[in-house]
């Protein structure tokens, strides 16, 4: 999350002989490269993201008889069109659905690249990476385990709910502001 900040930088980009920093052109093309196909990226895994939540939302006396059928008509309710980008993942090789303690939590991942966008954000608007805003991150979230929900933690340290917006922008689905 702070791999191309620009208070980081400086701490371990540059070149292993010389010392010299790396330049401003190259940290640009860097930032550039890494929002190639975000937008791909980012519907294919919140198709696998619906279609696991709706194996685990439906009734336990639901009779499902075409898999395929199902899955097609959960990606068109939720507006995604499988044909020109499929899910990451279907139905039929899907073990974070079925199996390994996964089932209906595939969302959590981008949900905790959500909150960790907005957390940076948070950084950004409060003075950057300075020790102040590092013992408030460290006393309201990460200090605190299981002695509070998690969320409360967060929303404690954000004075917010979590947004997605940063994670759009992050990923050049929108515009920076």
């Amino acid at each position: 999350m702070w791999v191309l900040d620009q208070q980081v930088l400086p701490g371990y980009a540059v070149h292993h002989q010389s010392g010299e920093q790396l330049d401003d052109e190259t940290i640009a093309r860097i930032r550039a490269a890494g929002l190639w196909g975000q937008g791909f990226a980012t519907t294919e895994y919140l198709a696998a993201s619906v279609l696991d939540w709706a194996w685990h939302t439906i009734n336990a006396d639901t009779v499902i008889d075409d898999p395929v059928a199902f899955e097609q008509q959960v990606l068109a309710d939720a507006g995604f069109d499988a044909e020109m980008i499929p899910p990451r993942y279907r139905t039929g090789y899907f073990q974070h659905i079925f199996a390994n303690g996964y089932s209906a939590g595939y969302y959590s991942y981008i949900w905790s690249e959500v909150l960790d966008a907005d957390t940076v954000q948070w950084f950004e608007e409060n003075g950057g990476l300075m020790r102040e805003n590092g013992n408030r991150f460290r006393e309201e979230l990460l200090s605190r385990g299981n002695t509070r929900d998690p969320l409360e933690s967060y929303e404690l340290f954000r004075g917010r709910t979590a947004r997605v917006e940063p994670l759009l922008r992050r990923r050049g689905l929108v515009n920076a502001e």
